[in-house]
């Protein structure tokens, strides 16, 4: 069989929230992850993006893992930097661990855990819920802990510095990309994770790279709101280099679109950051062609009602629908999917239906969530013979 270097589990980069307590020592990081594909070998990409100094990470280990903060003791297995068991990752920079034997089957769980022995900035992260997206901290050094001591220990959905595993696997296995913001960042594609591994043909992992209150078009260079997360041009070209991605699903433009209210309300949010529909779809167009550039074949998600969001109004309103229009029209890309008819209430299509409302009006519920996985068309989900990449 002919094996190649597939990611099965992708994480956006992004900004922690600015706390004076962002600095950790003698910390334990362990991640659960599903792993979607047949694989013989595993190794790891630790990405320090927005960090504005280095991070070393003292040590790091591989195990099977029970799925919540325990692990199978004679699964063990050290990671290596360059053969080292100590890497520092400069400012901007990523490092991918050297490749270790780690025979795992489609569905099983590995554990990542990281130990950081002296005081690091943890800047490079991002916040992500759903079903399978949920790892621990912990004091001290128990990255080789079976169990994390409930005393020292603690649930995060803050994933710091882990963006990417890689699996050796057959050649004919493939990823598909899932881009956006805080709402690709909650539980859709976990969802969507769980439907592939019921139902798929076993040749495709889902990855999730996104960030909450992202834009298309700015981002907050501001200690308030730069955990807001990079812009679209920033974020894009980096988040899709991917290894064995073909395709890229890219729900995105919302928080463009409710964010301005003028500096009498925000200083931080003036008006001239409201986009045009014009200005949107540019941006879009932008995506498709970094894409394109890559070999991916794109989907746009339709963005979803926001009636009842605090910011709502019908200007904002307009500009959605219009931007959904040309969503669901255009010949520039491989398929819309459509999110929005899928979640909105038929009879008033400017909010949700019932049932699908996580209660602020702009996130799904977690019945919508699931509803929008199984919206996906099957097609992106099998590998068809022209995806070979």
């Amino acid at each position: 069989m002919n094996e190649k270097w597939i990611t099965t589990w992708g994480n956006a980069i992004s900004i922690t929230e600015r706390r004076p307590e962002n600095y950790a020592k003698n910390l334990t990081l362990r991640y659960p992850i599903t792993i979607m594909l047949d694989a013989s070998a595993v190794r790891i990409t630790l990405d320090n993006f927005c960090g504005n100094e280095s991070v070393t990470i003292t040590s790091a280990f591989l195990a099977k893992s029970d799925g919540a903060n325990g692990i199978v003791p004679d699964t063990i297995v050290p990671l290596q930097f360059n053969r080292n068991a100590s890497v520092t990752i400069p400012a901007g920079e990523r490092i991918k661990s050297d490749a270790v034997s780690f025979p795992i089957k489609r569905g099983e769980k590995l554990a990542v855990s990281l130990y950081f022995a002296d005081f690091t900035e943890m800047r490079s992260g991002v916040m992500i819920t759903g079903s399978m997206s949920q790892g621990y901290f912990a004091v001290g050094d128990q990255t080789q802990a079976e169990h994390l001591h409930p005393d020292t220990s603690k649930k995060t959905h803050t994933f710091y510095f882990l963006s990417d595993i890689e699996v050796l696997t057959n050649e004919k296995n493939r990823t598909v990309i899932c881009f956006g913001d805080s709402i690709t960042a909650q539980a859709w594609p976990d969802d969507l994770i769980q439907r592939v591994l019921k139902d798929g043909d076993g040749t495709t992992a889902i990855i999730r790279k996104a960030a909450s209150g992202t834009r298309i078009l700015r981002q907050y260079d501001n200690i308030t709101y730069d955990s807001y997360g990079l812009k679209g041009a920033t974020r894009f070209p980096r988040e899709i280099e991917v290894s064995g991605a073909d395709t890229v699903i890219i729900q995105h433009g919302i928080n463009d679109i409710i964010h301005p209210v003028g500096t009498d309300v925000n200083p931080f949010r003036p008006w001239s950051d409201l986009p045009s529909a014009e200005d949107l779809i540019e941006g879009l167009r932008f995506y498709v062609k970094i894409a394109r550039e890559k070999g991916l074949r794109v989907y746009i998600g339709t963005l979803l009602p926001i009636a009842g969001w605090r910011t709502y109004a019908e200007f904002r309103e307009t500009l959605r629908n219009e931007v959904n229009t040309w969503i669901r029209t255009t010949d520039e890309i491989d398929g819309c999917i459509d999110f929005d008819r899928a979640l909105c209430d038929p009879q008033n299509p400017t909010a949700f239906a019932d049932g699908f409302d996580s209660g602020d009006h702009l996130h799904p519920s977690a019945a919508a969530y699931e509803k929008m996985a199984e919206t996906i068309p099957s097609e992106i989900l099998h590998r068809k013979e022209e995806n070979r990449c």
